[in-house]
């Protein structure tokens, strides 16, 4: 169940990331969303170690 969390907020993340990256050019959107699924992995695997017992 970890696993699962842990990649759904990471592909949000990613979605966001490549949101607000895609009005600045291709390769923007590409960092900042690669950026921003490393932070909801972490914060995606806290949180499901938090929750889960």
């Amino acid at each position: 169940m970890e696993k699962i969390i842990t990649g759904i907020v990471a592909t949000i993340a990613g979605s966001i990331g490549w949101w607000i990256g895609s009005g600045m050019g291709i390769m923007t959107a590409f960092i900042i969303s690669t950026i921003a699924t490393g932070f909801g992995a972490y914060y995606g695997r806290r949180f499901a170690r938090n929750i889960l017992p």
